[in-house]
This record gives structure tokens, sequence and C-alpha cells, in this order.
């Protein structure tokens, strides 16, 4: 009975023997014997003999580490052999001889060199055992090495020279996957002439340095760049001098006539002064259009909640063919070949016709010989190269500030287009005939802002003040010169209506001054969807 008990445990002993071999393989680890040879200019050739494991094994090299505060170290890997190497992974299958070279695993330390690589690294599978060798162009004047993480500081099994202190010794008992067996050895200076791959590394501080060499170059780049747009603005939008005599008070009365300085006419005078054909601009111009005898301005009557409204009305016999281009196309526009609209009719509609309208003043004020260039052409053309410098600059310091430490460099140019885009907007200039033409536009609106009526004689005062009137919508003075209409009629006495201006059956020239203020802002509404008045 003895016998058979012992038996049948024999049997018991080397079935469960059998079935955990398979288990025992499939958990081996590799061994990896490693022979590291570095060579001439820093090339460290390795050749790795791997037993052990099965089935296909895949290594990841590391091939970059941080150097210091402002680069990280690059390792390349070149020439492989006995296995198949992309994008930094190799795939061997066990047993394999693999050979591959190393640069950038030199770098000088102190008066020495030192070979640093990571010798068994990156396996997908334990490593039992790992053995590495290193020679080089010279004696071992150092070495250390150490297993783990990448960070370790342990030090591996067992690191030695051999008797003739040429070739260094490592070895290492049980690595997990991915853990690293990283070696050191020290080389007389120059033995080799390594030198490590370095890659800076971007941040904001290092792309934007401040040294004497970017802030010599900047402050050169932005006087050069600024300087030029000064230059740019003195020799090509400053308006011409003008004599100290063209300013001063200008009184527009001759002979008991109304004579606008240099027969400047409203919408001229919006355009000569801020050079740009305004919604206010055109809506003086309508009021201009009326006080001429052109149209009339018919007050619609209106309930307590309705909203305000006037007709337009043509005139006839009225002499179209006297107004200036810009008049004339505003005057079709207006009335589209009808003989009235109500300016209500007019919202929304019209607005396409105002681009025309502009054109034509912005020609007109060339033509008068205010201007050499249009003023909107001239102050689209700045103002775009301006946009452009300053993309320019936006793409040139983001290309500076990643691959270079210059990018302050291209915030000089950024500033340059920026101010060149800003400055853009005063680019066009006047002439001299345009300067003293502006003078004594400046010095009218002085006149009209005095409240000095002059020596006028009752009789003319009506049309003499209404012929003001279109020149204080310009100059935002509508209040006070309507209710300076409002207060004189022809003969003396209070009168319903203006010659140019009619109200409703229950209106009176009492309320003009409102109705005026309010046919501005509401023919400025109507004619474009936004609204602008002028402010000196």
């Amino acid at each position: 009975m003895t016998g058979f008990r012992l038996t049948l445990a024999a049997l018991v002993t080397t079935a469960l023997a059998l079935i955990a071999a398979p288990a025992m393989a499939a958990n081996a680890g590799i061994t990896a014997d490693v022979t590291m040879t570095l060579g001439k200019g820093g090339t460290v050739h390795v050749v790795e003999k791997l037993a052990g494991g099965s089935g296909e094994l895949k290594r990841t090299f590391l091939t970059r580490t941080r150097h210091d505060d402002a680069n990280d170290r690059l390792y390349e890997i070149s020439n492989v052999k006995g296995g198949t190497y992309a994008d930094g992974a190799l795939t061997v299958t066990s047993p394999a001889t693999v050979e591959y070279d190393v640069k950038g695993a030199v770098a000088p330390a102190g008066d020495a060199e030192e070979l640093r690589w990571f010798a068994v690294s990156g396996w997908d599978t334990a490593v039992d055992k790992a053995t590495v060798k290193v020679t080089g162009p010279g004696l071992v004047q150092n070495l250390s090495c150490f297993a783990g993480e990448l960070t370790s500081a342990i030090g591996c099994t067992s690191a030695a020279m051999d008797h003739t202190g040429t070739q260094a010794d490592f070895e290492q008992e049980g690595l997990a996957p991915g853990q690293a067996l990283t070696v050191v050895v020290g080389f007389p200076e120059g033995a080799s002439g390594g030198q490590p791959i370095l890659d800076k590394r971007f941040s904001l501080a290092g792309a934007f340095a401040l040294n004497p060499v970017t802030g010599g170059a900047l402050a050169a780049l932005l006087v050069l760049l600024l300087g030029g747009v000064a230059l740019l603005y003195w020799t090509r939008g400053r308006d011409a001098r003008v004599v100290s005599h063209e300013t001063g008070a200008v009184n527009p009365v001759r002979n008991g006539h109304f004579s606008p300085p240099d027969g400047v006419r409203p919408g001229q005078i919006g355009t000569l002064v801020d050079e740009q054909a305004d919604v206010v601009d055109v809506t003086a111009t309508i009021v201009d259009l009326a006080v001429r005898g052109y149209l009339r301005i018919d007050e619609q009557p209106r309930q307590t909640y309705d909203a305000p409204d006037w007709l337009l009305v043509r005139l006839p016999h009225a002499p179209s063919h006297t107004l200036l281009p810009y008049e004339q196309a505003l005057y079709d526009a207006i009335f589209e070949g009808r003989e009235a609209v109500l300016l209500s009719q007019l919202s929304g509609s019209f607005a396409a016709h105002l681009g025309k309208v502009r054109d034509a003043l912005y020609a007109d004020v060339v033509r008068q010989g205010w201007f050499a260039r249009r003023p909107d052409a001239e102050r689209t053309l700045w103002t775009t190269v301006g946009v452009v410098l300053l993309v320019a600059g936006v793409v040139s310091t983001a290309l500076l500030a990643w691959f270079t430490s210059y990018g302050l460099l291209g915030l000089a140019v950024i500033i340059a287009g920026g101010a060149l885009a800003v400055g853009g907007q005063y680019m066009p200039a006047k002439t001299a005939k345009g300067a003293a033409a502006l003078a004594h536009t400046l010095g009218f609106r002085d006149f009209l802002f005095s409240g000095d009526v002059g020596n006028v004689a009752e009789k003319d005062r009506v049309e003499l003040f209404s012929r003001y009137l279109p020149y204080a919508v310009i100059f935002d003075g509508v209040e006070h010169w309507s209710r300076l209409v409002a207060s004189v009629t022809g003969n003396g006495h209070q009168a319903d209506n203006l010659y140019w201006y009619h109200g409703p059956a229950e209106w009176d020239l009492s309320k003009f001054a409102g109705s005026m203020r309010t046919f501005t802002t509401t023919t400025s509404g109507a004619i474009s969807a936004s609204r602008q008045f002028r402010t000196l």
C-alpha cells in the first residue's frame, strides 16, 4: 500500500510540473547581452543579443530627455539591423541579434567626456538578466549605472572595469517591462569628440528674450519703421500749411446776400473738414436744396403716437441743370421720376443710392482742387498697407518666436503696421487751396456760433438765415439757427410757414426748431442704417 501511495504522488507531481511548465515559459523574461563601442565623432555602435521570451517583442527607444531649463537632449538611432525599426520603435522575434548606431549619447563633462545611454530600456516584456560591455577610444575614467524607472537613482546589480581599464562591465538582474538600465562611462577629454544634440525648448521668456542684441535691434527697427511712418505722414499725409492771415471769423454776408466762403456748399464743407462723405453731409444737402428752391419740405400731420413724417416735393421749373454732380445724384435718388415722396418711403431703399452720392462728393472735392487724390481711396490704401504689415508682423513674430529667440523683432513690425493702419485714417492731405478753404470754413463756423446777425435788413433775414441753416446742420448747430429762422419773417410778423418748409394746419413757426431737429435726425436714419453727426 505504501508503495502505491508513493507512485501516485510521483504521478501527480509530474502532471503538475507538465501543466505549470508552459505557464512558466509564457511568463519568462528575456536576457540581453549588449556590447557598446564608442567611435570617433561620438557615434556609439551597439550590438544586442537577445534570448528567451516568445513571439514578437517590441522595444520603444528613448530619443528625447530634458537637458536643462532651455533645451532637450536628442538621441538619433540609425543603421538598424536584425529587426524592424520605425518611429522610435524596434520590433524583433526572439532569439535575435540587433545592431544599431546612436548619436548624441556623448557630452563633455569637466575634463572628460561622458557616454550616457539607456543600454536596455523600453521592452514590452521583463528582462530577467542584462549584461553590458562598453569600450571606447581611451581608458575608462569612471563609470556608474542606474536601474529601474528612467529617473531612478538606484544602482545596477554590478559595475566594474576590466584589469586593462579599457572596458566597463555592467550587470542587472530583473527589469520589469518598460524599465531601463542606464550606463554612464567617462573617457578622456576629446577622446571621441562627441557632442550632445540639443533641441531648444519653446518658452515665451526665451522666444522674447531681451538682451543687448535683441534690445539694440528692436530699438533700431522701431526707429526705422516708426520714423518711416512719420516721414510718410509728413510728406504724403500732411495738409499744406496755411498762413495765419487765412484764419479768423468770416462774414458771409455781402451786400445783403449770402455768399459762403469760397463758394463752399454744405455737403462739400462736411467732406472738406474730416475728409469723409458722411450721412450728415447728405442730410445737410437735402436741406440746402430746399432752401435754394429745388424742393419743398412739407411736415405731415400726425396723431399723438404717430411717427413724424415729411413729404419732399419737387418744385416745378427748378433749374436742376445748375446742380453740382453730387447734388444732381442726390436729387435724382430722392425723386426717381416722381414729383413727391414721403421721407419714410426712402427708409431702406435709399441706402442703395447713398454710395453713388458719396462717390460724387469725393470726386467733387478733388475736382475743386482741395485734395490731390480722393480721401477715401487714400485712406483705404494706407490702412490696407498697415493691416498687411500688421498681419506680416504677426506671422513673423510667431515664426521668430518658435524657431529663434528674436520674437521681439516681429513685435516691432506689428507696432509699425498698427501705427500705419491707424495713421492711414489721417493720410488724406489737403492741397494749399483746400487748406485755405478749410481755414475760411472754420472762420465761417465761428461766425455762425457767434450769434452776430449783423446789420442785415429785416426783409432779407428769412432767406439769409435759411441759407445759414444747412451749414448749421453740418456744424451740429441746428437748434440755434432754427430758432433764429423762426424768429423773423419778411414783413416783421410771425408767419405759419417758410417758403421752403410747410407745417400741418395746427403748426406755426414757434415749433420750427423742434421740427427741424427731428427732421435732420429722421432723415439721417432714413437714408442710412447708421447715423453720424460731426462735432468740431
